[in-house]
């Protein structure tokens, strides 16, 4: 009849154990396949317990411990060691990913005591031999932190008041779960502690079988909210980027004797960077390009401001400062603390002659054709945003057949190779000295091309970019 008993206990070792592996692996290929979305790392965690579980099950089997190599019979006491005490550090970081605020601290703090016992526990195992020497630490510690854990996920007060469990409405799942295994676990742990030889495993296994079927319910939940809210935010962003493009010109002006070309790459799906062009006629035209400080939506909406704020001082178009100052008056009480580079030409082809000012934006690059030579040109002042009043220079610039104007954003200019080296200016020049020759659309696109190239292939754009090539035929 005992030996019937036991083969009956083998058999059940084998079954749940191999059923928890299996499990265990399953969901931690799922977080992995899912491991962008928002709850991959809880379910990552209740994969790792669910396998570690199973493992310690059939370590437990002596008839499939049998069939195993003499060298792999020899590591299981220390495999079966080790994962007693690492289990609670597991059950704890599976419970940090659900939790918030002064919960999850306390989680976090059981679970760095655990792992304080755990070395402890192993180290003396490795020496001596005694598994249980920090058993009873470890027991108390788990069944103490049990009680908290039950009572915020019963009492939904605790949550409002202490930020406890983040669930949702999917608390009553992990209640239902959490109350079974802690249950369970509470009556293992606390017998084991006055009782060392108290054997519980089979309650074991049904009571975690009911937190895992509810820890996986309520991971999942969470991966597909998560998944949910981030296809919402990418068709918010892929709206938001259409907009932010059909506030930019879309098509280049028609001027006599000019040539232009305009170059748009944001580094995600909206950007900061803004270009206008203010033409007044066919010889007369203005081109404004800004960088507005940080990424993303604010600085695209900042941005959408900028044009309509471009809009409101087109009237003073054929005078840099006057404009800037203009713009600087309608967007400082707008920017929120963030700033705006501005740099502004105006040509007028029929008396060849330019005028350009800035707000702290990087030089306007001049090619004159008959001196084979390139300028820099800074004339700036001040950021928009910048609480300091001040003019904004403006340069006079005479221009002949042939000659080319570059407008750029630092996006240009700042990114990095490898070497922790930056694009900068010197190598822009050297690019414009190079191509002189090709028309101001190839060189526009050629200068994209080589600063993507200046980048490491893994490393993501760092800025947006925005070129404008004016050629004077």
């Amino acid at each position: 009849m005992n030996s019937q008993s036991e083969l009956s206990d083998q058999v059940w070792r084998l079954i749940a154990g191999t059923s928890f592996v299996v499990v265990g692996f399953l969901t931690l290929a799922l977080s992995l396949i899912r491991r962008r979305s928002r709850g991959a790392l809880g379910l990552f965690w209740v994969g790792v317990w669910a396998a570690v579980y199973g493992i310690q099950g059939l370590n437990a089997c002596p008839a499939l411990i049998s069939l195993l190599p003499r060298w792999l019979q020899e590591c299981l006491p220390y495999s079966h060691a080790a994962i007693n005490y690492l289990v609670l550090v597991i059950a704890n970081m599976t419970f940090r990913e659900l939790t918030r605020g002064p919960v999850r601290r306390f989680v976090s703090m059981v679970a760095l005591v655990g792992l304080g016992i755990a070395a402890v526990g192993i180290w003396d195992f490795v020496f001596t031999g005694n598994e249980n020497a920090m058993s009873r630490y470890n027991h108390l510690l788990a069944g103490s932190s049990l009680i908290v854990l039950v009572v915020f996920v019963s009492v939904p007060r605790l949550n409002e008041l202490y930020g406890g469990f983040d669930l949702g409405a999917k608390s009553r799942a992990l209640l239902v779960g959490a109350g079974l295994f802690g249950a369970e676990a509470l009556y293992g742990n606390v017998g084991r502690f006055f009782n060392g030889d108290l054997d519980t495993r089979n309650l074991d296994d049904l009571g975690f079988a009911a937190l895992l079927l509810s820890l996986g319910y309520v991971s999942m939940h969470r991966v597909y909210a998560g998944e949910m809210r981030l296809s919402s935010i990418e068709n918010e962003l892929s709206i938001a980027r259409q907009l932010q493009f059909s506030i930019l010109p879309t098509t280049t002006p028609e001027l006599r004797n000019l040539r232009i070309a305009a170059v748009y790459e944001p580094m995600s799906a909206v950007a900061g960077d803004f270009y206008e062009f203010l033409p007044l006629d066919d010889q007369r035209a203005g081109f404004l390009v800004a960088d507005v400080s940080g990424h993303g939506v604010p600085a695209a909406l900042i941005a959408s401001m900028i044009k309509l704020a471009v809009k409101s001082v087109a009237e003073t178009a054929s005078d840099p400062g006057r404009l800037l100052h203009r713009l600087r008056e309608i967007l400082s009480g707008e920017l929120q603390g963030q700033f705006v580079s501005v740099a502004y030409l105006w040509i007028d082809t029929d008396a060849r002659r330019a005028r350009y000012s800035a707000a702290g934006h990087p030089p306007l690059l001049f090619w004159q054709a008959q001196d084979c030579a390139l300028d820099r040109i800074a004339s700036n002042g001040a950021l928009i945003g910048v609480p300091v009043d001040g003019d904004f220079p403006v340069r006079e610039i005479t221009f002949s057949p042939g000659d080319r104007f570059v407008l750029y954003t630092d996006g240009v200019s700042e990114p990095e190779n490898s070497a922790g080296e930056a694009f900068g200016d010197r190598k822009l020049e050297q690019l414009l000295h190079q191509e002189r020759a090709l028309p101001a659309a190839e060189l526009s696109l050629q200068l994209l091309a080589q600063v993507r190239a200046w980048t490491p292939p893994p490393t993501p754009q760092p800025d947006d970019i925005t070129i404008l090539v004016i050629d004077v035929l």
